[in-house]
């Protein structure tokens, strides 16, 4: 029997909500330890591989997506449709928000502070461009493959090595990109960011559906219990 639309929508608000926590507060710690910068970004992106995998070894039978792209990806290859997209990526949003909240209050800041780094430019966003890319392909590659069980660590890997691999640190994730304004910390980024970042990483999907049907011409297989 398939998940409910209620279970996968609340499958994806908590794992988005422990993915932003994890993504601000390990990044909050890593300031606090350290003030070495190439400390801090290893240390916030090791934190976020780890929670990845976790996160989709447990949801993954009911939803596990935590990013709108993804999401609007699987509407695009007709394997979910549009009304419950719109559910799931409320979930994500709301998701993202509590998270971002929750990590700030954790660590004795205000609940929320409006994030001041600016995060511009076209090789930043460039760099979405391809985290992006590179997580839609990872995600669907492994769904094509037939392969689910290979997703949470396909992705952790992706998402770890794009960190250090692109200039805009690999955010790859409108949820957590609007989120991460929440919190005025080492993964912030100000709103006057967002948009384009946004643009981007919905460019970056466009592009990987595209590598897709290139390199894979048939029907795709149900991505509803290998969200990535």
């Amino acid at each position: 029997m398939s998940p409910s639309l209620a279970a996968r929508a609340t499958a994806e608000l908590v794992g988005t909500a422990l993915l932003v926590a994890t993504v601000v507060g390990s990044g909050v710690m890593a300031t606090r330890l350290t003030h070495d910068v190439a400390v801090q970004l290893l240390a916030n992106s090791l934190a976020t591989g780890a929670v990845l995998v976790a996160l989709i070894v447990s949801l993954q039978p009911v939803s596990a997506a935590f990013n709108p792209v993804v999401t609007l990806a699987e509407v695009v290859l007709r394997v979910l449709a549009p009304r419950a997209a719109v559910a799931l990526v409320v979930a994500q949003l709301l998701g993202g928000a509590i998270g971002a909240v929750l990590a700030n209050v954790m660590f004795d800041l205000d609940a929320v502070s409006v994030a001041t780094r600016d995060r511009t430019g076209a090789g930043v966003w460039t760099g979405e461009v391809v985290a992006t890319l590179g997580l839609l392909l990872v995600v669907l590659g492994c769904a094509r493959a037939r392969r689910p069980d290979a997703i949470p660590w396909a992705v952790a890997g992706w998402i770890v090595a794009a960190y250090w691999a692109t200039s805009s640190t690999s955010f790859a994730n409108p949820a957590v990109t609007v989120a991460r304004t929440l919190s005025d910390s080492f993964a912030g980024i100000s709103p006057a960011s967002v948009p384009m970042f946004v643009l981007m990483q919905l460019l970056g999907g466009a592009v990987a559906l595209g590598v897709m049907r290139l390199l894979h011409p048939s029907p795709p297989s149900p991505l509803e219990a290998t969200d990535g």
